[in-house]
């Protein structure tokens, strides 16, 4: 598995809009010269979190983006899974109910099913609120 810059991206915005935050709502362009990152890339990552229900878009002169919960509600994983997809290591175990016909057969799958327990116990308990803390400490 490889976080592609969509997910890592997203995550700096998250963590910027959760550290900046100061009762106004953030603009993109501000969060796009901190984080240097192209506000045209940042634009398609925050439709999608909006879209989400992750952030909320405010218009206006002093408007731009504030999250809709509390970074301690937002987990690493539903941030990655938003803008990655499935985080499994390989397809045969991205669904439950999907079965791959050598699946009875495949020593291998063990592997796999560790993998995949591992990351998602490391990403579904690292929240939002942990990475501005971690930011805060170096």
């Amino acid at each position: 598995m490889k976080i592609s810059t969509k997910g890592r991206y997203a995550l700096r915005l998250l963590i910027d809009l959760a550290t900046n935050y100061e009762g106004e709502p953030i603009r993109l362009k501000d969060v796009a010269e901190r984080q240097d990152i192209s506000i045209k890339y940042l634009e398609q990552i925050i439709s999608t979190l909006n879209k989400a229900g992750y952030v909320k878009s405010v218009r206006g002169a002093q408007g731009g983006y504030v999250l809709v919960k509390k970074p301690k509600d937002y987990t690493v994983g539903m941030i990655l899974r938003l803008t990655e997809g499935s985080l499994a290591p390989v397809a045969c175990i991205e669904d439950k109910e999907m079965t791959c016909e050598r699946m009875q057969n495949c020593v291998t799958i063990k592997v796999w099913e560790k993998i995949n327990d591992a990351v998602n116990n490391v990403v579904d308990n690292i929240t939002l609120q942990d990475l501005v803390d971690w930011q805060s400490q170096q």
